[in-house]
């Protein structure tokens, strides 16, 4: 793989701040998410004499066997209300610490995220408890975001019906496969609706039925006012679920705007790395 040239990074840094083509929601409704020259450093561990690149690409300096990592690196962005974005780019490539950036469960090094409510992160590996039935976790999950026990027991057969497990739901939920675990996880958390929700690759769980009832549900949240974060490998998800996406790689914004656009610029891209 060859380094990019002089031209090339001033083409990305270009593309950063390039919001041209944007649907038509962008003019009509008001921001919700704003991402201001967003810069993430954070220091890890070495490991062996050579250190990788990682989490966008940065080895910067390395004392006492740490190494420092600037994952983000000056993105920007606005994001409006009722808005599906789809967020793609190559492993480590910083999706992910974006999105948590969003959510504030990683800080900032430089610039700042603004939102005009709480966003949501939905990601696969967040943990339920074990040892309580499936039923159980469909309670206390609803509880945490808020709903109240009426609420509770309006929703709860939806929710059941929806991950597809009734045969299993009373079961303890270490008897569950990850599979299984995700999909409860996912129908629980979207049974509401959300202003703002990221979605961190939790489409890619379950049979063809299960994923095209989870983008049917992602549609009706940006269609009831919510704004949608999806991150995936999934190109097909990104398409058929969103209208716009960003990509990520290597730590900067290097394109965004409508998602079938940015999906063939990436595509395009992935194909020349691997000649």
């Amino acid at each position: 793989m060859s380094e990019q040239s002089e031209t090339e990074q001033t083409d990305i840094e270009q593309e950063t701040h390039d919001t041209g083509g944007l649907p038509d929601v962008t003019k009509n409704n008001p921001p919700v998410v704003v991402c201001d020259n967003v810069h993430v450093r954070y220091k890890t561990m070495a490991t062996g004499k050579k250190l990788k690149l990682g989490g966008g690409g940065g080895l910067l300096n390395r004392q006492h066997g740490l190494q420092e990592v600037h994952a983000l690196k000056g993105v920007s962005f606005v994001a409006h209300k009722n808005e599906s974005i789809g967020v793609i780019g190559s492993n480590g490539s910083g999706k992910s610490t974006l999105m948590r950036s969003i959510t504030g469960l990683t800080p900032t090094s430089e610039g700042a995220i603004y939102a005009n409510s709480r966003p949501n992160l939905l990601g696969v590996g967040a943990a339920l408890i074990p040892d309580l039935s499936g039923a159980r976790n469909i309670v206390l999950g609803s509880l945490a975001l808020g709903l109240t026990r009426p609420q509770i027991e309006e929703k709860f057969d939806d929710i059941v019906e929806f991950t597809g497990l009734e045969d299993f739901i009373d079961l303890p939920m270490r008897t569950y496969s990850s599979g299984m675990s995700q999909r409860l996880k996912f129908a629980i958390a979207t049974s509401v609706q959300h202003e703002i929700l990221i979605v961190d690759e939790a489409l890619n769980v379950g049979d063809k039925k299960f994923r095209d009832r989870s983008e049917g549900r992602i549609r009706s949240i940006r269609e009831n006012a919510g704004t949608v974060f999806l991150v995936s490998h999934s190109m097909r998800s990104i398409k058929d679920t969103c209208n716009r996406a960003l990509w990520i790689e290597k730590g900067v914004l290097r394109a965004d705007g409508p998602a079938a656009d940015i999906i063939k610029e990436y595509q395009n891209f992935t194909k020349s790395e691997k000649t």
